[in-house]
């Protein structure tokens, strides 16, 4: 019955069509945005006044004026109804690294029996949602559930089906952030500011600073059938066993081949519904691992782009389950073929159109280059371990070090050209203050103008530059792009700040120096900043890092530069707590100490649940699917051996039947293991649950519950090679791994 229903799945899995998807008759630039209500819209639905004063807070932070709420509503409705809507919800982002939502009816009595639709400023700008049961770190009490959500107008609304959605960040009674959003945009304020200031260095006009992010979505798919065949992957998003196919990933085949028919059909329908959404996709391939896959958007402003790649996330859960597939957003989904993460490509631009980490063509314009290059790096450097924690979670912990992925250790690559900039400067310790053109001592204004092309690329790199910005490649696919924006973004923050207090302390000290104040020779400007750069730059050589981010010796030269080494996820959480990431944080006003510390105990509660739901499955299908399948096929090879001694004598049959009788043992010795282990693990839970500090708690069932987990795949991967494939109830990974 378990054969007949195992082959059914899958042969009606590999019979499915792709859809005939049919793109709208405009071209994607007639329907982008279509249901986004953008800066065309506001204009035709609000009035000229009320259009500038939104704008106004869009673009240059002016604080909301509650008298223009009601009208900006009003606008709202109106083109919302135009389009068939009936509901609104404040959508947000709580730490769950979903999004949340409670839909409300546009009607309200009409004091004559009845009912209007309507929606005031008041319902727009703030709500108060409770939502007492998401995770909040100990911030809300039972009893003091309140919880308020407030309108983030720099990202704009949109519509779902028939709700309104409104972007919203989620904060506690008391004031303290319970989501992403509100860090986030604290954070990106705080690198605005200290950006733009050490922009006066070099440009006058520049009066706002704009973080960018270009996010890259990695994921699979597999066939709905055959993802509802496997228990582990409907209830923790990854295969908890399953032994490698014989042809997986080492044909290197399917990264950039030609996209199946049913993929492409999906990812047709998934585009034309992501534009309508302002979701601005550039690019699909094929990605290394079969069923991989990898979608890319043009770069936006930091905070959109996290709302659209969460609400891309949602998006294309929704769509794969139409075209009869199911997306896996899991980082370590098979073992043995590559994993998914998600590269943040992050930079700053200035509003006079410059590109802060892009070089230039004076030696100005490539001091400032070098300037934003080695503040990241100081940021990477003296935060390297909040960033790393700040990426990492129970799933990304099974991508992170493997050969598709970067190490957990935060290093930076530059390349060569930025490399041999850096360490001139630094040992150019002799150079003559009084001299007209430093450049040639320094060779600030020889940075190549193909620098952009002349960057390589290691993918060994967690942190690594190319060419007019980094790439972020160490965040796991399922997670919020906010965890590592916030920390990064307050890490720059506060480097930037630092740069310029020293700068400005030296440059009144020069001043009072005639050699820097008469003739031609550089300004006090230029000497205290290229002093101030040399000393970070030496600060900070300990993150960059050119060599083989995978090779042991790596391990070992990292931990001797006092980069951050560590491998378990639980003890990784604790960088949030150090001295000097509370210190960051609070300093920045990105989140206070009250806040890291509910953080914390959320990541910790996170890392505990997910690993204990991932050990009652595993428990579940060791005891309910393996061993009666591995001892059903026992049974029919002992029936054989008996067979055997009936129809030849002693000797002949003892010879015919010793491979069975091998595989007999082999299976008896398997299956108790395993029952061992079941048991052992439950217990090791029973343990762990008692501790009552979460803190504790996780680090325990990190040390002591997951290596139980890995013995049981082992036994069970080994079982599955034994049993004969058609009684073998689970569809293997060469039927879940290739599309047909």
């Amino acid at each position: 019955m378990a054969n007949n229903l195992r082959f059914q799945v899958v042969e009606e899995a590999f019979k499915k069509r792709a859809l005939d998807v049919k793109a709208p008759s405009e071209r994607p630039s007639e329907y982008f945005g279509k249901y986004v209500f953008d800066r065309k819209k506001m204009y035709k639905y609000l009035s000229k006044d009320i259009y500038d004063k939104l704008i106004d807070v869009i673009d240059n932070g002016a604080r909301l004026d509650r008298s223009i709420a009601d009208a900006v509503a009003a606008g709202m409705k109106q083109w919302a109804q135009e389009m068939g809507v009936t509901h609104y919800t404040h959508w947000f982002q709580p730490l769950t690294e979903g999004t949340a939502e409670k839909h409300d009816a546009f009607v309200e009595h009409d004091s004559k029996g009845g009912m209007m639709e309507k929606f005031s400023g008041k319902l727009l700008v703030q709500q108060e949602p409770d939502a007492s049961s998401f995770p909040n770190g100990g911030i809300r009490n039972t009893f003091e559930a309140r919880g308020y959500s407030a309108w983030d107008p720099t990202s704009p609304v949109f519509i779902i089906d028939d709700t309104l959605c409104i972007p919203t960040i989620f904060i506690a009674y008391t004031g303290e952030a319970l989501d992403y959003k509100a860090p986030l945009l604290r954070a990106l304020h705080a690198v605005d500011k200290a950006a733009t200031d050490v922009c006066q260095y070099f440009y006058n006009d520049v009066k706002k600073v704009q973080v960018n992010l270009g996010w890259e979505q990695e994921y699979f798919l597999v066939d709905e059938g055959l993802y509802s065949a496997r228990p582990d992957l409907m209830l923790t998003g990854r295969t908890l066993m399953g032994h490698e196919s014989a042809k997986n990933q080492q044909m290197d085949d399917h990264y950039f081949g030609t996209i199946p028919d049913r993929v492409q059909a999906f990812m047709k329908d998934l585009e034309i519904q992501a534009l309508e959404l302002s979701i601005p996709c550039k690019t699909r391939h094929n990605e290394v691992a079969p069923n991989q896959f990898e979608l890319a958007p043009i770069f936006e402003e930091c905070n959109l782009a996290v709302d659209h790649n969460m609400l891309l996330m949602s998006l294309m859960k929704k769509v794969a389950r139409k075209h009869g597939f199911r997306v896996l957003l899991h980082e370590k989904p098979f073992d043995g073929i590559n994993g998914s993460g998600k590269h943040n490509n992050w930079s700053l631009s200035a509003d006079n159109g410059v590109l802060l980490h892009a070089p230039g063509k004076t030696p100005e314009e490539n001091l400032r280059f070098v300037t934003f290059i080695v503040e990241t790096l100081m940021a990477v450097y003296k935060h390297n371990g909040l960033l790393k924690a700040s990426i990492m979670s129970a799933t990304n912990a099974h991508r992170l070090g493997g050969n598709e992925a970067p190490p957990s250790i935060i290093s930076s690559f530059l390349g060569k050209y930025v490399s041999e900039m850096l360490d001139t400067i630094e040992q150019t310790s002799n150079f003559n203050p009084k001299a007209s053109d430093l450049s040639r001592e320094i060779d600030i204004p020889q940075i190549p103008d193909l620098i952009v092309d002349n960057t390589d690329r290691n993918r060994t790199s967690p942190f690594a530059f190319t060419g007019n910005r980094f790439e972020f490649r160490a965040p796991g696919s399922s997670v919020n792009c906010a965890s590592s924006m916030i920390a990064l973004n307050a890490a720059m923050a506060e480097a930037l700040h630092s740069f310029k207090e020293r700068v400005d302390a030296k440059i009144a000290e020069y001043a009072l120096l005639p050699e820097y104040t008469t003739g031609t020779g550089h300004t006090a400007k230029f000497h205290a900043i290229i002093d101030v750069l040399r000393e970070d730059i030496k600060t900070c050589k300990p993150v960059r890092f050119d060599g083989n981010g995978y090779s042991d010796e790596w391990v070992k030269e990292a931990e001797k530069r006092g980069l951050d080494v560590e491998k378990s996820c639980p003890v990784i959480f604790e960088h949030y707590l150090d001295d000097a990431s509370v210190k960051m944080f609070e300093q920045t006003k990105v989140m206070t100490q009250k806040e890291l510390e509910a953080r914390n105990e959320v990541k910790w509660e996170m890392y505990v649940k997910t690993v204990q739901i991932e050990a009652r499955v595993l428990g579940d299908l060791a005891m309910n699917h393996i061993i009666p399948v591995s001892t059903h096929y026992q049974s029919q090879l002992i029936k054989n051996v008996q067979g055997m001694k009936s129809v030849f004598d002693t000797k002949k049959a003892e010879r015919l039947s010793a491979r069975n009788m091998k595989l007999i043992e082999e299976i008896a010795e398997r299956t108790e293991r395993i029952e061992q282990l079941v048991e052992e693990l439950t217990d090791a839970r029973r343990v762990a649950n008692r501790i009552e500090s979460i803190h504790k708690r996780s680090i325990a069932y990190h040390d002591t519950v997951c290596p139980k987990m890995e013995a049981i795949r082992d036994e069970a991967d080994h079982l599955e090679m034994i049993v004969e494939d058609g009684l073998w109830t689970l569809p293997k990974y060469r039927e879940l791994l290739f599309i047909r």
